[in-house]
């Protein structure tokens, strides 16, 4: 079902920027196409390095690491998985999430800021969700949207400044009003591709997870501590860090939404209330 799901984005994608091709002519189409067929090809193999790179984290070794190796170690040998590669993200934000292509060549990045606040049990259960995510296989989908999303706001973006310095003269007339509507819902459009995948996807990996350790409490209270922090953050910073557009292309990723309240937050909603994953969590009785 994930592999349907990400070709249908791809065809998604390839059909938003071939029409925005059209708007500057046949020769700009075909031009599109290219860029199109291209950006496909990137997003499937190398997806997982770009959200790597936006979330600025760095491979840690198991002496650097012991609790955190030992956790996902043990999770991933009672999931049946290989043992993903794991990542620490400098951000004081506490979040996490996995990327990847396939169990294979999956990675498992933890924020610093989350290894700061959980328990040792606690910090068990959010890994459980995200290897719930692996298992499920939503990670290949989760991030080639991330990065379809991504390219579809740069697209656009793009195309304003064009307008700005007066790309296609020839035409402006004629089509302004269909550049216009192209750089409104590039953005709307990206937030789509994104909220029509993660929500329900969020409680699968919270039930997984709930299996997998047999403690769904232990999520349930991670649960409550990071969306009490994302409201009120901690004595020493501020509850949201502020990311880039591209950047909030892949907010869906993390295990909690990391954008601000504000116009990036509505506009990339993308997590179902985390008092209800909490409620959800609270009633599961584990055999």
């Amino acid at each position: 079902m994930n592999t349907l799901k990400t070709w249908m984005l791809m065809t998604i994608l390839t059909v938003f920027i071939v029409l925005i091709g059209t708007l500057f002519g046949r020769g700009g189409a075909t031009i599109a196409l290219v860029v199109a067929v291209a950006m496909n090809g990137f997003s499937y193999f190398f997806s997982d390095q770009v959200a790597l790179a936006m979330s600025g984290a760095k491979p840690v070794t198991e002496r650097e690491a012991p609790t955190l190796y030992a956790a996902v170690r043990h999770l991933s040998t009672r999931a049946g998985l290989p043992m993903p590669r794991v990542l620490i993200a400098p951000s004081q934000q506490p979040n996490a999430f996995a990327t990847g292509r396939n169990p294979k060549n999956a990675a498992v990045v933890v924020n610093q800021g989350l290894l700061d606040i959980l328990t040792e049990r606690e910090l068990t259960g959010v890994l459980a969700h995200e290897m719930s995510h692996i298992r499920h296989h939503d990670i290949l989908v989760a991030t080639v949207a991330a990065t379809l999303a991504g390219a579809i706001t740069w697209l656009a973006h793009m195309l304003q400044w064009g307008l700005y310095f007066g790309m296609g003269n020839d035409r402006r007339n004629q089509n302004v009003f269909a550049d216009l509507v192209v750089i409104i819902l590039a953005p709307i459009a990206a937030a789509m591709i994104q909220m029509a995948i993660s929500r329900s996807r969020e409680y699968k990996a919270d039930a997984g997870a709930a299996h997998l350790t047999r403690d769904p409490d232990a999520l349930a209270d991670a649960l409550a501590k990071l969306g009490h922090t994302s409201r009120f953050g901690t004595s020493n910073r501020s509850a949201y860090e502020t990311p880039s557009t591209a950047a909030a292309a892949f907010a869906h990723l993390y295990i909690v939404n990391p954008l601000r309240g504000q116009t990036l937050a509505g506009l990339f909603s993308t997590h179902p209330p985390t008092e209800e994953r909490i409620r959800r969590l609270r009633l599961m009785r584990i055999a």
